[in-house]
């Protein structure tokens, strides 16, 4: 045998000679760990950055919404728009525009009748919260239209005067729009053995239809234009749609009982 060549081992491997840069168990468990561990984080960041990023669009909206109307006012002689119900061409004309009659889901849309039409921005209507392609969500048209209920205390019903918006006492505390939905019972395809989340276009001091989608908080814009974050009366929560939380705002935001007794 040439010198500075080795045998071949006539017995078979070795097993005692490992492999350069292999892991052991303990290792291998350890980085699945890590990795497990930073997953985690990654996706909590996303979800918290996702919150963030629909929370800031419906401040937008409201924001948006608060604008118009203080426009609307000024062109109106400070008097507030009415929630409306005015039926017309097959359907009725709404503070957010006319939806037309027919089968739940399956309604015509036009928001250019808007009161508020003229003075917003298209899609300020829809807040992203409000999902509407999930289970247990009935939408009135084809899609959601408006994720926005109007303070009916500011709406007198057809043979009352206009409210005049500077003669709401406390107009900074008192709330214009909020997160709205409401738990549908009695139009198909829901039931009182099926309840589902519906969009809804108002809220007042009797009825559950604000929506706490934001972490258990509702999005208010006031009458002054600043929007807040509101939690709702617990007393009063609708629990019936699993995983939605559907109630009433604070009687003191959405001002004083009128003297009007007002059915939608």
């Amino acid at each position: 045998m040439k010198p500075g060549r080795r045998r071949p081992s006539s017995g078979g491997s070795d097993t005692n000679v490992g492999c350069p840069g292999a892991f052991t168990l303990v290792e291998l468990l350890v980085a699945i760990g890590v990795i497990t561990v930073l997953a985690a984080l990654l996706l909590s960041a996303i979800g918290q950055a996702r919150r963030l990023a629909v929370a800031a669009h419906c401040t937008s909206n409201l924001r948006q919404l608060g604008l118009g109307t203080q426009m609307y006012w000024d062109e109106h002689g400070g008097r507030c728009f009415r929630y409306g119900g005015q039926v017309t061409n097959g359907g009725a004309d709404y503070w957010f525009g006319w939806l037309g009659n027919g089968a739940e889901g399956g309604r015509a849309f036009d928001s250019r009748s808007g009161a508020i039409f003229p003075y917003t921005r298209d899609g300020v209507l829809r807040c992203p919260g409000l999902r509407d392609g999930v289970a247990g969500f009935k939408p009135k048209a084809k899609r959601s239209i408006c994720s926005y209920g109007y303070n009916l205390n500011l709406s007198p019903p057809a043979g009352q005067p206009a409210v005049q918006g500077s003669s709401v006492m406390s107009g900074t505390q008192t709330a214009l729009f909020a997160d709205a939905a409401q738990v549908n019972t009695f139009q198909f395809p829901a039931s009182p053995e099926h309840p589902l989340l519906e969009e809804f276009y108002y809220v007042s001091t009797r009825e559950q239809t604000v929506h706490f989608r934001h972490r258990s908080r509702a999005q208010v814009v006031f009458m002054d234009g600043r929007v807040g974050r509101e939690e709702a009366e617990m007393s009063f929560l609708d629990l019936r749609v699993p995983g939605q939380r559907v109630g009433r705002l604070p009687t003191a935001i959405l001002g004083e009982l009128p003297r009007w007794s007002w059915a939608p």
